[in-house]
């Protein structure tokens, strides 16, 4: 495990801190991956389950990677998943400022105090002296090189050189980074609520760089100085940090913070569909799904991603899908509202083992919250779609027409992409029905069950079925000798909802309309 050692105590939550207060602090360096977005979910549920707080902080000390539009994106895509904030760069909060660049100057500081009190050192070494070092390592046969206890002592530091030399050197404007002084062969601990005790020995763990040349701190200080004075109790975060939190937990103790470091708890990877690796947005290119929550454009290529909202997807549906990635309820149910997740959600409950993404039951999630809105709802949205397609309906009749649709839908715009014909007459006919199915006496019993309809007063789809029946009876025929035809007349397709619910829907004059085009056309 990366040199950890996962030991099997069982993990307790500490009771130490009155409030739970979790913060997500994802960098604005591009849009925000499905694993992001679950971290920040499984942050909120935590947080409204234990009746604590939300808080979203920016990590953007690297300026280097800053992408523009990120951070508004990031904020964007939470809102439409409806992860609430408590405190963040929009919503404000008494531990601001929320956005680690406006808080440059307090880290400074504490960067400092490590190394009056021996815990850190300034070192001076330019790029190429590290190279060189690194090749002086692999040549002694050292696979994987590190600025260490071993490697300190020859490189161009505060520990090597005198302490005028030092002075010299910072007085004079030398470019320099301050590194944490890891000791020698000490086991550092943590108890993590998902992994239980992890342990490593610092003799694998490298003099990591806390502070830059650029006057910014590195994630690692920034991290452990923004959680404490921002009095984060939980810290739950993805798999791919664990190897970084022992090294904060020698910074909490190293800064005197010991007795308020916050509990940890490990997410687990989410992985492609097949299981080989973890899931990337070439994954979802590659098969046809996208791995972001909302459409992200790339402000320098102006490549566009897809998003689940654009898709089509519900945010209902979105979450549900990404709570089960990686937690269970421990029973059998699988459909949650937001309210119901934040009640039956326990970090207890988050398994070790590396989730697998199933698109396809990503679209089931989304059928099953389809098909429970509300058929107003629903035509809210299909309303759109059809204002886009220049086509006008009153809401009633478009919430008829959901209401026959959404068992068969998996998104609003299948409504309109299978049930263009509630909208608009067909004006071609499904050619395999047409072959199979129109026989030569075919367009008379179609003309004769018309004049049939045209006499039903209340033309209701009970009313319509039990005319059919009846005149095949009568005429001693089977429903495949005169129902396709009858289908495919009113709505150009092979197949679809009941037949008489969509011709009562039309009603008889559209109904009769269409069949009189249908005898024409097809003849």
């Amino acid at each position: 495990m990366n040199n950890f050692e996962a030991l099997s105590l069982p993990p307790k939550l500490r009771t130490k801190m009155s409030e739970v207060r979790v913060r997500f602090a994802p960098s604005p360096t591009g849009p925000l991956h499905i694993g992001g977005v679950r971290t920040a979910l499984y942050n909120y549920l935590f947080a409204k389950k234990t009746g604590g707080k939300m808080i979203l902080r920016v990590e953007d000390t690297d300026q280097t990677r800053f992408v523009a539009g990120a951070e508004e994106y990031l904020i964007d895509a939470l809102r439409w998943c409806g992860i609430k904030l408590d405190e963040s760069v929009v919503d404000g909060g008494q531990f601001g400022p929320y956005r680690q660049s406006e808080r440059k100057e307090i880290y400074l500081p504490y960067a400092e105090q490590l190394v009056r009190n021996g815990f850190a050192y300034y070192a001076f070494d330019t790029s190429e002296e590290l190279t060189k070092m690194r090749e002086r390592m692999k040549a002694a046969g050292v696979p994987s090189p590190q600025y260490n206890a071993i490697t300190r002592t020859t490189m161009q530091n505060s520990l090597s050189l005198s302490v005028s030399e030092v002075k010299k050197r910072i007085e004079r404007g030398d470019s320099y980074v301050i590194r944490i002084k890891m000791p020698r062969n000490e086991e550092v601990k943590l108890n993590d609520i998902i992994r239980g005790w992890v342990v490593v020995n610092t003799n694998n763990m490298d003099d990591k760089v806390i502070f830059k040349s650029d006057g910014m701190p590195t994630y690692h200080l920034a991290n452990v100085v923004d959680d404490y004075t921002m009095k984060i109790s939980h810290v739950i975060r993805g798999e791919e940090w664990l190897p970084s939190a022992p090294l904060h937990v020698l910074l909490y103790r190293y800064l005197g913070w010991e007795e308020k470091i916050p509990e940890f708890a490990h997410l687990p990877l989410i992985l492609k569909p097949d299981g080989n690796g973890k899931l990337s947005k070439r994954d979802g290119d590659r098969l046809g799904f996208p791995v972001f929550p909302t459409e992200w454009t790339n402000p320098e290529t102006g490549d566009v991603s897809s998003g689940y909202r654009e898709s089509g997807y519900l945010p209902e549906a979105f979450i549900n899908m990404l709570a089960f990635l990686g937690w269970n309820p421990g029973t059998s149910k699988e459909l949650f509202s937001m309210n119901e997740l934040c009640e039956s959600f326990s970090l207890e409950r988050v398994g070790k083992s590396a989730a697998k993404f199933d698109f396809d039951k990503t679209r089931w999630f989304n059928q099953q919250y389809l098909r429970a809105k509300s058929k107003e709802d629903l035509a809210k949205d299909l309303q759109e779609i059809l204002k886009q397609n220049g086509v006008v309906a009153n809401d009633d009749y478009v919430g008829k027409v959901c209401e026959q649709l959404k068992e068969r839908a998996t998104f609003v715009r299948d409504m309109w992409e299978e049930g263009k014909y509630y909208f608009v007459a067909p004006t071609s006919y499904d050619e395999k029905t047409i072959r199979k199915k129109w026989k030569e006496d075919t367009s008379n019993l179609l003309s004769e069950f018309k004049n049939r309809i045209e006499a039903i007063s209340d033309f209701s789809s009970e009313n319509i079925e039990k005319e059919f029946k009846s005149f095949l009876e009568e005429n001693k025929l089977g429903m495949g000798k005169l129902l396709p035809a009858f289908r495919v007349s009113l709505t150009g397709l092979g197949m679809g909802p009941s037949l008489f619910d969509i011709s009562s829907l039309l009603g008889k004059e559209e109904t009769i309309k269409r069949m009189e085009t249908a005898l024409e056309k097809i003849n």
